[in-house]
């Protein structure tokens, strides 16, 4: 007699719930996933930038329309094939290449136009928007879970049944705080102003060609530029737009609600903007300032989990391991979190389900353990802050193996991560 498979309840729609909804649909799960805004980003202009690395690239590609999926991916990002590390200086406003990877092969996108890819090849009914996560209990006999969200339209509590509760709700996760009550994120030191840029019209070509002129490999360059004391990120996406981060080193600011975004004042836009003139290149620094409605994110991460399965119950994406974004893991990592799960949840019913999360929780926490505390180190490095050997990273005097630590293809597992199981 063939084994049953199960049926999995989502908290939380970003990449990492529709990552994990087409990776247990291709296991043969039902899946029912509750989010808590109101409706899907279709067409909004949601998050910021994003880079794919080679590996996220097929796990996409094998979840979408089979004759269509590498035009579909091909269309809805634009590729990355270098990755260059700089140093700024202030005073003169030139930089010099400290690293420059010509092999790099990932690919730029915007979070909502990712996320309109993934959620447009999923059945709609499958979602239930405006759903605020509430609670979760496990059954006396430990064979299913139920989960209680508040519908924001109506304030009525509602509830759902499943054989296994997916915990896709990020780096904050409430399900996480059930288990692990004590645990606290860790703030790195420092925050980073964000925004893009939309470059496509003609009364914006003018920008387009100076920053074509400073920045030759745009549209295929990952560019990371360090100053004293902190760097910048930048590169092109689809549609001529720009995708800029700046991180500034600057005590713990005081979060309000459930988010790392800060509310952001026109004065707090002005000094920012003002601190740019005197950090980076002219080119860049208009950027900056034209770009509307500029956003500043908190940068926590958190020491790895040991754990992140209990019972019925699985963590997956940020809720699994909060990272800082240097190594550019957290949407990637999120990806790769799902396909491993279905994998493993691909071999038997849920008779066996609990060996299916200990292996899946085998396989991915030594390896984002270590992605964590290595995007924690590159951090550190490139904002001019002490290492764990009490040294501060100083590109004029830095060692052949420190500029080695500042490229991307030196993240643990970056070649050769286990995905197949």
């Amino acid at each position: 007699m063939r084994e049953s498979k199960g049926r999995a309840v989502v908290v939380g729609g970003s990449i990492a719930g529709v990552s994990a909804v087409h990776s247990l649909l291709s296991a043969g799960w039902e899946v029912v996933v509750l989010e808590k805004t109101t409706a899907p980003p279709t067409g909004s202009p949601t998050g910021a930038g994003l880079g794919l690395d080679p590996l996220s690239q097929s796990i996409i590609k094998s979840w979408l329309p089979h004759l269509q999926s590498d035009h579909l991916l091909n269309t809805h990002t634009l590729p990355l094939t270098i990755d260059q590390n700089q140093a700024t200086d202030a005073e003169k406003k030139i930089s010099r290449v400290l690293t420059r990877d010509e092999s790099f092969n990932f690919r730029a996108a915007y979070w909502s136009d990712l996320h309109n890819l993934l959620y447009n090849a999923l059945p709609p009914d499958i979602f239930h928007w405006g759903h605020v996560y509430q609670s979760f209990s496990v059954s006396d006999d430990e064979n299913t879970v139920k989960v209680q969200s508040e519908v924001v339209q109506t304030g009525n509590v509602v509830e759902f049944e499943g054989d296994l509760l997916v915990a896709a709700d990020g780096c904050l996760s409430s399900i996480r705080q059930a288990f692990l009550p004590d645990l606290k994120l860790r703030y790195s030191g420092y925050c980073a102003w964000r925004g893009v840029l939309d470059l496509s019209s003609d009364k914006k070509s003018e920008i387009l060609a100076g920053l074509q002129n400073v920045y030759q490999d745009l549209g295929k360059c990952l560019y990371f530029d360090l100053g004293s004391g902190t760097h910048s990120v930048f590169y092109e996406l689809l549609n001529k737009k720009i995708n800029w981060i700046w991180y500034i080193n600057q005590p713990e600011p005081q979060l309000k609600g459930n988010s790392v975004t800060m509310k952001v004042s026109n004065a707090m836009i002005k000094k920012m903007q003002e601190e740019a003139e005197k950090t980076w290149v002219p080119e860049l620094v208009r950027v900056i300032k034209e770009t509307k409605e500029p956003f500043l994110n908190v940068i926590y991460d958190c020491d790895p989990l040991h754990r992140i399965v209990w019972d019925r119950v699985v963590l997956i994406g940020d809720a699994a391991h909060p990272t800082t974004p240097h190594g550019l893991r957290s949407t990637n990592m999120s990806i790769l979190d799902a396909a491993v799960l279905g994998q493993c949840l691909m071999k038997s019913g849920v008779e066996k389900l609990g060996v299916c999360l200990e292996e899946y929780q085998s396989i991915r926490v030594p390896l984002t353990s270590k992605q964590v505390l290595h995007s924690r180190k590159m951090g550190r490095m490139k904002q001019g802050l002490v290492l764990a050997d009490g040294k501060v990273f100083d590109p004029k005097t830095a060692t052949p193996q420190e500029y080695k630590d500042l490229q991307q293809k030196y993240m643990p597992g970056f070649s050769d991560l286990p995905y197949r199981v």
